[in-house]
């Protein structure tokens, strides 16, 4: 008994080898936007910046002046940590939009089309260097937090699984980033687009101050709110003090209803990137 080889044509390859092929070119990509980070850091280090500035503005000017219920004499400062690490994962979409308008623009998407590689691994490539960077971010505004008085209440694996949930949520709105860069026509476009609907979104949210204090009418909007799940949980896993009633349904089950957001997002916009991406090469 015989059996005929299964012969690949030459610029193909077996299903079996596909998953592995997007793996090893994604690699190759986020190894590309990293060496560009490191060859032209100003972008890093004013993200950076910002980020630490925010820190240090909401735990010093505002610090003295917010009351949160249940919380001692400086609570606020240990209250607002968990919304200002969510806000800078979730900015992050400015990056990504920025960085890929730039690459369209300047004629380099096309080049990497003509290479036999991987059509989604240019995006993938993208998201994974971004996620680096937002993880680096994150642990400096971890050690800036820990300095001017922010504590972790809830042992080392809670504290973990808190920077688990931030790390996904802001991978899952890199997309978003990807998205907007792939579906504007310049850079400053994308810049702007990136950014303009964060600032709602993110003071609709119980980063900032407690839900309760809002309008009745505006309460809900702020519950359903995907920041606020994960900031919920965030503080709660952190043992930080200023949770809020965990009434709604969001608020009671923080962890999964944030998990449960982050892949939505992620799963829409990579499935509504990837698309735009094959339609620009049209």
């Amino acid at each position: 008994m015989t059996t005929n080889p299964v012969l690949i044509a030459p610029g193909t390859s077996s299903p079996r080898s596909r998953p592995v092929r997007l793996l090893r070119n994604s690699w190759t990509v986020a190894k590309r936007n990293l060496r560009r980070m490191t060859r032209v850091p100003e972008s890093f280090v004013l993200v950076l910046v910002q980020a630490v500035m925010f820190v240090l503005l909401f735990s010093y000017v505002l610090g003295g002046a917010v009351t949160i219920p249940g919380a001692g004499p400086g609570g606020y400062r240990e209250y607002i940590m968990a919304g200002i690490f969510t806000q800078v994962v979730t900015f992050g979409v400015a990056g990504a939009s920025t960085g890929v308008a730039e690459d369209m623009a300047k004629g380099l998407v096309d080049r990497f089309r003509s290479l036999p590689m991987a059509r989604s691994a240019v995006l993938v490539g993208r998201t994974l260097a971004d996620a680096m960077q937002t993880a680096a971010t994150l642990l400096v505004l971890v050690m800036v937090a820990v300095l001017v008085g922010w504590r972790i209440h809830d042992g080392l694996l809670s504290a973990l699984g808190a920077l688990g949930l931030l790390l996904l949520f802001g991978y899952a709105f890199s997309w978003v980033g990807v998205w907007i860069g792939l579906s504007v026509r310049t850079p400053e476009a994308a810049s702007s687009a990136g950014v303009i609907w964060l600032f709602p979104m993110t003071f609709l949210s119980n980063a900032f101050v407690p839900v309760a204090t809002m309008p009745h009418w505006l309460q809900p909007v702020a519950y359903w709110n995907p920041l606020s799940s994960t900031v919920q949980a965030s503080r709660t896993l952190f043992g930080n003090p200023g949770a809020d009633p965990a009434n709604p349904w969001p608020m009671q089950h923080p962890a999964i209803t944030s998990v449960t957001w982050s892949l939505v997002i992620l799963a829409v916009f990579s499935w509504l990137s990837s698309r735009r991406y094959r339609c620009t090469a049209n």
